[in-house]
């Protein structure tokens, strides 16, 4: 058995029972450590309760060294797919043990993991790839880890939303993650049309296997918008294509079923960002507002009006508002 089979062994998944008897105690647990840039570490303690960690959705090199000493340190790794985990942890020699827990086994789990969290140990939370609670099951455990008042951190890292937003070439100051749109036909048509008039750029994760009838339904909706789709992100394979609906939706329907993982983006509807507001305006509409609310809200209200940044409008806010002193 070489090293990386010993590594795995190690980080074999835990049953709840299992789970129970890891010892969070640091006089019994051996050192914690992991690998990076071919140098072993050793990671310093981390705090009790539930680290809510971001791993990468395709290049390993895409973890922060903070997440590293997270996984390394904690008493045990609660992961969606153990499978995926263990090659994170075999690449850079983490040996904390696994806990499944997905949405099959999910009510079950939680109240182990709960009570566990509860004697003081600290967790952390893992999705298949990217930030957790992101089309996952996590949030019911950190939902329920906040109302027994268990500390919850989170150790942030790589995105798929973001990750497509910053390449899609589409408006970003604004956007709505929808996450999966509904299988059937009819109720994606119902859903998209709930989400037409979002002055924003729509996110949504699609399946390779349903993209070309998503694109279709999206077109047939939402018409001609720019739009965007990012397969395989990170990962050797990774494209880009932007268009608009109708074209991509040609385009895809034209050609064999995609593999991969993929993200699709859709432009905010013409006429949707708000236009930019004059000086006298601006003053206007911040002065009528500061009669019933505060400074703070004044600009935020004001900003959302006009599209101007909240910064900007807040400073001009304190400047009326000390004048009227």
């Amino acid at each position: 058995m070489d090293e990386s089979d010993r590594i795995l062994a190690r980080a074999a998944p835990l049953s709840s029972k299992s789970l129970l008897r890891v010892n969070a105690s640091a006089g019994e647990k051996p050192a914690s450590t992991y690998t990076a840039f071919g140098l072993k570490a050793e990671a310093e303690p981390i705090r009790p309760g539930l680290h809510v960690v971001a791993t990468p959705i395709g290049n390993l090199g895409d973890i922060s060294f903070r997440a590293l000493a997270t996984l390394a340190a904690a008493d045990a790794i609660v992961a969606e797919d153990t499978r995926v985990t263990k090659k994170l942890l075999a690449h850079y020699g983490i040996a904390t043990p696994l806990v499944a827990y997905h949405e099959h086994n999910a009510a079950v789990m939680r109240p182990h993991l709960l009570a566990r969290l509860a004697e003081g140990a600290a967790l952390t939370l893992v999705s298949d790839a990217g930030t957790p609670l992101i089309s996952d099951p996590g949030f019911k455990l950190v939902a329920d880890a906040l109302a027994q008042n268990i500390e919850v951190m989170p150790v942030p890292g790589a995105s798929a939303v973001l990750a497509a937003l910053v390449v899609a070439g589409l408006p970003t100051d604004r956007f709505f993650f929808e996450g999966f749109l509904p299988p059937k036909s009819a109720a994606r048509r119902a859903r998209i049309k709930e989400l037409a008039a979002i002055p924003g750029t729509l996110v949504f994760f699609e399946s390779s296997r349903r993209l070309a009838e998503a694109l279709r339904d999206l077109a047939a909706v939402l018409g001609s918008r720019d739009a965007a789709i990012a397969r395989e992100l990170t990962k050797c394979f990774e494209t880009v294509r932007r268009a608009s609906l109708p074209d991509l939706a040609a385009a895809v329907a034209a050609e064999a079923t995609p593999k991969g993982e993929i993200v699709v983006l859709v432009g905010p509807p013409p006429g949707a960002q708000p236009s930019k507001a004059s000086e006298e305006e601006l003053d206007a509409r911040l002065n009528q507002a500061l009669e019933n609310l505060s400074v703070k809200d004044a600009a935020a209200l004001v900003s959302a009006e006009t599209g101007e940044p909240r910064r900007k409008v807040y400073a001009r806010a304190i400047k009326l508002s000390a004048r009227t002193r």
